[in-house]
């Protein structure tokens, strides 16, 4: 038994065979795997990935762009300066519990002697204190609340400025508290602590959410209770504290708000101009 007889192809006439776009008279199914052109095995050279053709080939290959953050720096990552900071802060304070002998008491180490921010002492050329001092802290107290702080706070900041940008935010914030001791606190006041840093990443992060339309109203509060805080538990360097704030709102803004064009050049020079302007006004506090 027979079928009636249909029309010799159903689906249509079949498409015609690819021809190789070097060779028109030779058919091929192969195809380059750069550019999924047609080409016979003749225009076809081994590649790292299947074949390509030999226009291909001799074609350098140019990288797709990638995605930036609003700093410029390059998405993703873990951080590492964070632990690191978080790291070298809690071997300093190690090292002055066993240089005093005591936990609670380690202020009394000769490493806060020598380390600690006391505007007299730098004016007298001991000009590392406005850095170090910002290394020492006193009892565990102390260094729990930065460092969680630090460690709460720096792990995204570090993801959208990257690692150059953020270690340039923490130790310009860090600069800018003790330039605030340096001018307005008392001559003989020693102050340390890692405060006027973080204090510097409350206030980045706020700036790095404005530029992102992103709700501030949890920083936002968080720096209005801690700068309360500040106030109300004696001890505390309210000064230094409202200077990194300040400082590192403004390194951040000069991050984050730089064209994109020639970004890199704008921030190193914004940066750069911030840091000499926080050391003149140490340098001019200094001759008073």
């Amino acid at each position: 038994m027979t079928h009636p007889a249909g029309p010799p192809y159903p689906g249509g006439p079949p498409p015609a065979p690819a021809v190789c776009v070097r060779h028109p008279d030779r058919s091929t199914g192969l195809t380059c795997t750069r550019c999924e052109r047609p080409a016979c095995p003749e225009c076809l050279r081994e590649a790292s990935v299947g074949y390509q053709c030999v226009d291909c080939v001799g074609r350098p290959v140019r990288p797709g762009r990638r995605g930036t953050t609003v700093a410029g720096a390059a998405p993703g990552g873990r951080p590492v300066v964070v632990p690191t900071l978080i790291g070298l802060n809690t071997a300093i304070f190690l090292l002055t519990v066993v240089q005093a002998g005591s936990v609670n008491g380690n202020a009394a180490a000769p490493l806060f002697d020598e380390w600690a921010l006391v505007p007299t002492l730098v004016q007298t050329g001991e000009w590392w204190r406005v850095l170090t001092g910002g290394f020492l802290h006193i009892g565990p107290i102390h260094l729990l609340f930065n460092m969680l702080a630090l460690w709460v706070l720096g792990r995204d900041m570090e993801i959208v400025l990257g690692r150059g940008r953020f270690l340039a935010v923490y130790l310009i914030s860090l600069l800018g508290g003790s330039a605030a001791v340096m001018v307005f606190s008392a001559p003989n006041q020693a102050v340390a602590g890692a405060s006027g840093a973080v204090f510097g990443l409350m206030g980045g992060l706020a700036v790095v959410l404005r530029r992102l339309r992103a709700p501030a109203g949890q920083v936002v509060g968080l720096i209005a209770v801690n700068l309360v805080i500040s106030v109300v538990i004696p001890g505390i360097s309210l000064i230094g504290h409202l200077g990194g704030l300040v400082v590192g709102a403004a390194v951040t803004a000069a991050l984050v708000y730089a064209p994109a064009r020639n970004r890199t050049a704008v921030q190193a020079a914004a940066l750069t101009g911030l840091t000499v302007l926080l050391l003149l006004l140490i340098a001019v506090t200094g001759l008073r």
